[in-house]
This record gives structure tokens, C-alpha cells and sequence, in this order.
């Protein structure tokens, strides 16, 4: 991109342009001057010749006659018939063929009757005006254009204010102050409609910003959630390693007369933590799937009859807990066994967290309309989640200590891995308050949502 100065390209175009236009109306006046001059000649030597014929039909002498026709402009030579000559015009002039000259008979009475009499145009004269109104005319052009250019280079920098306000803007810009606008009043015009493209890009400029910005904060705050859940998965997997290490290490140290019972139950607690270990492990891999793109294996399924499988187990693993299905049937296009797992997950956390004593409600419930999702709402009659926590038991290795503390067995990646899944088949799960479901509920409640097709 070039860079020459606007203001000397605009001072120059401008000047040369009106040198060209002043030059244009200079040559015509001199031109026009000219046809005129010689309209003017032609005039007065007709003038000059009905003088002095009628001056001749009067009977004057030929001294009266020149001196009333010859004037400054205009020169005679007035030739008798006998061959006297009057006049101030050389015979040499009169036959000069490059000036303007007029010859004429003369009538009348007395020595003017059959006399010549020549009449010529000052042509010296003429020229002499006309070279100095050229003159005139090119030092009055060119003290207008050194005029012109004066005038503009001084008031074109006024004009260009606007575009120094846009660099002064740009500059501050550049140095950090974000939030100024040039504001233009009109937007039709090339200077408004540049400012408003301006404040546009502007606009454009700190809104990219703000999102770099929010970026790298976002991924600062991913990088921490990271480090912390490698941490915590770390510790979590060191308990149930070092217990196995530890009952290992105690099994193979058992002398052989050990009583089989304590043998035995050794080996139980070994196995449970081992079982501890690999749960915590197949965990951590369903969240890695999660965040790579689960691949789902969609097919029909009837979501009440799913549920109703569920509880039944449910029953079976806690007698003294309550279990009570509502809703109609609903089919879904989902994958049966992520569903499962979603539907454990929340089941289990709520009969951990009553301790196997009060009931648990299952609600499904389908939409009033095609496009709106069905929804699963599990609520229980626990402790409850406190409002403030109702969002925070999604992240992950999370435990709230009214609910989870008594829980060994729990790894705090249930209800993140809940979400998860819930999300890859285009739904949600929330924790809603326990107003949501009525006045009997008065613990947790967790709604699933998913689309009907």
C-alpha cells in the first residue's frame, strides 16, 4: 500500500485541477478577446467609411475631412485626384497586405470628388492591449492557483480531522484502552460510512478478544479440573492398591498353621478390594469414553419396563428399602445397557444415601407434545442435597459429607458419568429441588430427559 500524505495528494489534485480549469478560462477569454477585437475592427472601419462619404456629400475640405476621420485608432491617407496625399498613414502602411485596411472612392463636390481615401486599423496598438491582457491573464492564473494551493493545504487539514481522530483512536487502541467508539453522526457519507466500518471492526477486534480471553480461561480452568481429578484419581486408586498390597503382603506372611477361617477372610477382604480397584477403574474409563464421543447402540426401549427390571433388582439388594414405579409406558430410542447404568447409578446413590431405610419413586413421564423429551425422575425420602451443592455433586470425585461420608465404597464419579451418558444420547440430568415433585418428597430428586425420537 502506497503512503503518500493524503493531505499533499488531495492539495495536489485539487490545485492541478483548478490550474487546468483557471489555464482553460484564460485561453478563452484571450480567444474570445480576439474574435471581438476584430468584430470591433471591422465596425469601425465601417464607421470610419459612412463618415467620410457623408463628409465628402457635404463638401469639406480635405484637411477637415482627415482631421474628423482619422483618430487615434484608426489611421487615413486620403489620395486626391490631382495626386495631393493627406493623412498620417504612410503610403508604405496603406500597402502593407498583414494590416487591416480598407480603400474607398470618394463622391462629391469640389477636390475630395474622385479622391481614395485608405483607412487603416492601429494594428500595433491592438496587439499591444491584447499581449498585455495575456499577460494579466497567465499572472492572474497563476497567483490563483498559488492561491488555491495556499488555501487548501492549510483547510484540507481541517477536512481530515476525522481521519486523524481514527488514527488517534487506533493509537489509544493499541495501548490497551478498549471501549472508545468514534461514534459517527451520519452514515451516509464516505467519512461516516468509513467510521461506522470502523467502529464495526472495532467491535469485531474486542469481541474476539474477550473470547481469546474467556478461551484461555476456560482452558486454564480445564487444565486445573484436570490436574486435580488426575490427583484425586491417583489417591483414590492409592487406597484400594495399598490395601490389596497390604493383604497380600499379610496372606503370603501367614504361617502355615494359620486357622483357615482368618485365612479365608483375608482373602475376602482382598478381593473386595480388588473389586474396589477395578470399579474405580472401569470409572475413570467410562469418563475417558464420555469425553472422547461415546458410540451409543441405539434401539427401542421401553423405558417402563427397563425401570421395572431395575427396581426389582433393587429390591432384591435392599429389602428394606421401599420402591414404587409410576408414568406410562414410553419408548425411547436409546442404547439399553447406558440406560441401565444410568438408572443403578441413581438408584444405588439413593439407597446409600437413606442407609437402606425409606422409599424411592421412579416417574416417568412422557411430553405433551412429539418435540418435547420424556422425562425420568428418580426422588427418594433421604437427607436431601442442599441447594447450593444441587449442581456441584456432577463433578467429578465430588462427595458432600451429609450424604457420601459413609460411603467407602464410593468413588464420586457416579453422577458425573450419569451426566455424561445422559448428554451423548442428546438429553440431561439435573438435580431439582425437592418442591419440584410435590409436597410428600423430601429428599434428593434427579430428572432425566430424554428426546422421544
Amino acid at each position: 500500500m502506497k503512503t503518500v500524505s493524503l493531505r499533499g495528494r488531495v492539495t495536489l489534485t485539487a490545485a492541478l485541477v483548478s490550474g487546468i480549469v483557471l489555464v482553460l478560462v484564460a485561453v478563452s477569454v484571450h480567444a474570445l478577446f480576439g474574435l471581438v477585437v476584430t468584430r470591433s475592427e471591422n465596425t469601425v472601419l465601417t464607421d470610419r467609411a459612412q463618415l467620410a462619404r457623408q463628409l465628402a456629400h457635404d463638401g469639406v475640405t480635405p484637411e477637415d475631412l482627415v482631421t474628423r476621420v482619422d483618430t487615434r485608432s484608426v489611421r487615413v491617407r486620403l489620395v486626391l485626384a490631382d495626386g495631393r496625399s493627406f493623412g498620417s498613414l504612410d503610403h508604405r502602411l496603406a500597402e502593407d497586405p498583414t494590416t487591416k485596411t480598407r480603400l474607398i472612392r470618394l463622391a462629391g463636390s469640389g477636390a475630395i470628388d474622385d479622391s481614395r481615401l485608405t483607412l487603416q486599423i492601429d494594428t500595433p496598438l491592438l496587439a499591444r492591449v491584447q499581449s498585455r491582457l495575456g499577460f494579466l491573464l497567465a499572472l492572474a492564473t497563476t497567483g490563483a492557483i498559488v492561491a488555491i494551493s495556499l488555501a487548501l493545504w492549510f483547510s484540507v487539514r481541517r477536512a481530515l480531522e476525522p481521519l486523524d481522530a481514527m488514527t488517534r483512536l487506533a493509537r489509544d487502541i493499541a495501548h490497551g484502552h478498549l471501549g472508545r467508539r468514534l461514534e459517527p453522526s451520519r452514515t451516509d457519507t464516505e467519512l461516516g460510512r468509513t467510521a461506522a466500518a470502523f467502529d464495526e471492526m472495532l467491535d469485531a477486534l474486542e469481541g474476539a478478544l474477550r473470547d481469546t480471553a474467556a478461551a484461555e480461561s476456560r482452558a486454564r480452568a480445564s487444565e486445573q479440573q484436570i490436574r486435580a481429578f488426575v490427583g484425586d484419581a491417583a489417591h483414590e486408586l492409592r487406597t484400594p492398591i495399598t490395601g490389596v498390597r497390604s493383604l497380600a503382603e499379610a496372606v503370603l506372611q501367614q504361617p502355615t498353621d494359620t486357622d483357615p477361617e482368618d485365612r479365608q477372610r483375608m482373602l475376602l477382604l482382598l478381593v473386595r478390594e480388588t473389586r474396589r480397584a477395578g470399579r474405580l477403574v472401569d470409572d475413570l474409563l467410562d469418563l475417558a469414553r464420555i469425553d472422547a464421543g461415546l458410540q451409543l447402540r441405539r434401539e427401542p426401549v421401553d423405558l417402563h419396563a427397563l425401570a421395572a427390571t431395575q427396581l426389582d433388582r433393587m429390591r432384591m439388594l435392599h429389602p428394606d428399602t421401599e420402591f414404587h414405579l409410576t408414568g406410562d409406558p414410553v419408548t425411547v430410542s436409546a442404547d439399553p445397557e447406558r440406560l441401565t447404568q444410568i438408572l443403578t447409578n441413581l438408584l444405588a446413590n439413593a439407597c446409600q444415601a437413606m442407609r437402606d431405610q425409606g422409599s424411592i419413586t421412579v416417574d416417568i413421564r412422557s411430553g405433551a407434545a412429539a418435540s418435547e423429551p420424556v422425562a425420568v425422575t428418580v426422588s427418594d425420602t433421604g437427607p436431601g442435597i442442599p441447594a447450593e451443592a444441587r449442581e456441584r455433586v456432577f463433578d467429578r470425585l465430588v462427595r458432600l459429607d451429609s450424604a457420601r461420608d459413609h460411603r467407602p465404597d464410593g468413588s464420586g464419579l457416579g453422577l458425573a458419568i450419569a451426566r455424561g451418558l445422559a448428554r451423548a444420547h442428546g438429553g440431561d440430568l439435573v438435580c431439582l429441588a425437592p418442591e419440584a415433585c410435590g409436597s410428600d418428597v423430601t429428599g434428593a430428586v434427579f430428572r432425566l430427559t430424554l428426546p422421544l425420537v
